[in-house]
């Protein structure tokens, strides 16, 4: 599950790391057997460390478990880069920009599609009907995230040009103040904001990710560290699977346990929760040509130095 933060992107990422160095000190292996050190956001890991089924697991393969909370995705890459942490979750764009910093990224799993959980909002009372109307308008999004990537195809799908929209690039919070304020046109924004928006607001979707784009979120790790233990892995996606399996079938469960993780009335989460599809599957090829889209995306748009190949952060043959 998609966590408040989880896509909110920051080109820090390819800034300094000094503020990890603390992280950093903490080391891979204890001296009686090994540890696996995960960062997580509010979501779905969170609530596997709640359950301690892995710690669990792990225990009699001789592995010791610690978990990092971290606000955002691209400050938790960056705990990867620095050797703090070996596994977490992300959404579509941090780790590129990782990579392209030169992080020991490893795509270990992947959810299924999520397109009709980002969507671009528009006011109730907006005139704009239609994507062709976005022309000329004041586009509020998170630079460099996933709905960035978004727009840029749905704009294309409908015959636009990236240039024909005024983008204001603006955080999710600072993009809610400006749709409230009626300061921006429409806002492209994922949930669970967008149900936040649709719930309190009641903001209108214009279009959402739905034959446009799949916007997965992933699990990673550090090349070594996968390559080292693929059993340690092995069982984490079990178990995450299994959460999965609960998720799908207890939604409204689901929903009651993150609501208060995300801050968020129970109705607003439920929205999301609802249209969500929850599962944790193996990183194919297909869907790293996915992620290479983004990352060509973002090169043309300057938004990375360097062109990066996707199947370098591919563990094992595909």
């Amino acid at each position: 599950m998609s966590s408040i933060n989880r896509r909110q992107f920051g080109l820090n990422t390819l800034g300094a790391l000094g503020a990890l160095s603390t992280l950093a000190a903490a080391p891979a292996f204890a001296q009686q057997g090994r540890v696996l050190r995960i960062g997580h956001q509010k979501g779905l890991l969170s609530l596997l460390k709640g359950r301690g089924t892995l710690e669990q697991r792990l225990a009699p393969l001789g592995v010791k478990v610690t978990w990092t909370e971290f606000t955002a995705g691209p400050v938790q890459l960056e705990a990867l880069n620095v050797g703090s942490i070996d596994f977490g979750d992300v959404g579509e764009a941090p780790p590129i920009f990782a990579q392209a910093a030169g992080a020991p990224l490893a795509y270990v799993a992947a959810t299924p599609p999520r397109p009709a959980s980002e969507a671009v909002l528009v006011p109730k009372d907006s005139a704009i009907k239609t994507v062709a109307d976005l022309k000329g308008k004041k586009v509020a999004f998170n630079k460099g995230s996933n709905v960035h990537y978004f727009l840029v195809k749905l704009l294309e799908k409908h015959g636009l040009k990236y240039a024909d929209v005024q983008p204001i690039f603006l955080p999710p919070a600072d993009a809610r103040a400006a749709f409230e304020k009626g300061s921006v046109d429409a806002w492209v924004i994922w949930d669970p904001f967008l149900a936040a928006a649709e719930h309190s607001l009641g903001a209108r979707v214009l279009a959402d990710a739905k034959g446009v784009v799949n916007n997965r979120s992933y699990y990673f790790s550090s090349l070594p560290y996968a390559r080292q233990n693929p059993d340690v892995t092995k069982v984490l996606i079990e178990e995450l699977s299994k959460l999965d399996a609960w998720g799908t079938a207890n939604r409204d469960a689901l929903a009651a346990e993150f609501a208060p993780l995300w801050g968020l009335p129970k109705p607003a989460v439920d929205i999301a929760v609802q249209r969500s599809v929850y599962g944790t599957g193996p990183i194919t090829p297909a869907i790293l040509q996915e992620q290479q889209a983004i990352a060509d995306t973002f090169f043309d748009l300057k938004l990375i130095p360097k062109k990066i190949r996707l199947l370098d952060a591919a563990v094992g043959a595909l």
